[in-house]
């Protein structure tokens, strides 16, 4: 998630400040003392579990630890991802939050939808070939890692407008830097309502993201931005992965609309994970807590 307008700036900030004082009054309690995968915050307890992982290093001595990502098709490198470990909101996360009038969420957790969007690209990998690429809000930068590992893109730009995980995205490019063969590779700290950034506009041929529409004040900010990145003369598109969450979606999609773009809605879009998701629903996978509207992903493709 990146910026929104100045009018609703203190609305962010008081929503920020409010989470902040709900971690620092957190009870102890068992789950804070688990090792392992269960204390990554990009790992969570339930998730589609299309892309197998394991932990590399010991999580117990630092507050990052380093996760190995196995891709489920032939020949396809392995990703190395760094992240954060400790359940926790810091103090310094929130500042850093205030400062650029931004939301902390790519430091918080792994969000389903990410997942989801990096197995995607996987397995829709030739739509990325040859292609210019940019995520946005990668948080840990998952989906654009693999695109650039996996599809032949020419370029692919990693974004996020927190400071802090443009870091974890440039460490995370450099750690596998050798599996991109000719792809250029680049972190780029981008806000949506950013003004200075006219030397991208209309460069690229597709958009990715996931999770991206859940802060309503934020929407305006994110249809505009991909209205600027959109290349005008060839075929581009915007590919989001984002649950319903009430009417979070529709009103984001109101405000593309406003911003004179198209968009079309999918619900079953790949076979695997509407296995998934359908196993979710019926029970026959375990996760207790699944909605449809708050967890599963629909697809959005988003044109000029």
């Amino acid at each position: 998630m990146e910026t929104g307008t100045t009018g609703t700036s203190v609305k962010a900030s008081s929503l920020r400040w409010k989470i902040l004082r709900q971690a620092i009054l957190r009870k102890p309690n068992d789950e804070q003392s688990e090792i392992g995968v269960k204390r990554i915050t990009r790992k969570t307890k339930q998730g589609f579990n299309l892309l197998p992982c394991h932990l590399v290093d010991d999580p117990s001595h630092s507050s990052d630890v380093t996760v190995c990502y196995t891709l489920p098709i032939d020949s396809a490198p392995k990703l190395y991802l760094t992240q954060r470990v400790v359940d926790h909101a810091e103090l310094r996360d929130f500042e850093i939050c205030n400062k650029y009038n931004i939301d902390n969420t790519g430091l918080v957790c792994q969000w389903p939808s990410e997942e989801v969007l990096a197995y995607f690209c996987l397995s829709h990998a030739d739509m990325f070939r040859s292609k210019r690429v940019i995520e946005l809000g990668s948080g840990y930068g998952l989906a654009g890692l693999v695109i650039a590992a996996v599809t032949e893109a020419s370029e692919v730009v990693i974004s996020d407008g927190n400071p802090q995980v443009v870091d974890y995205i440039q460490h995370n490019i450099d750690a596998n830097s050798k599996a991109f063969g000719g792809t250029r590779v680049k972190s780029m700290m981008l806000h949506w309502n950013q003004n200075e950034i006219s030397n991208i506009s209309s460069t690229f041929d597709l958009i990715v993201a996931s999770d991206c529409t859940f802060f309503k004040e934020f929407h305006n900010g994110l249809a505009q931005i991909v209205k600027f990145l959109l290349g005008k003369v060839q075929p581009s598109e915007a590919i989001f992965l984002s649950p319903k969450r009430g009417d979070s979606l529709d009103k984001f999609l109101e405000k593309t609309k406003e911003n004179d773009l198209r968009f079309s809605i999918t619900e079953n879009y790949d076979a695997e994970i509407w296995k998934h998701h359908t196993e979710f629903m019926n029970g026959a996978v375990s996760w207790p807590s699944y909605q449809k509207d708050h967890c599963y992903p629909l697809l959005i493709r988003i044109t000029v």
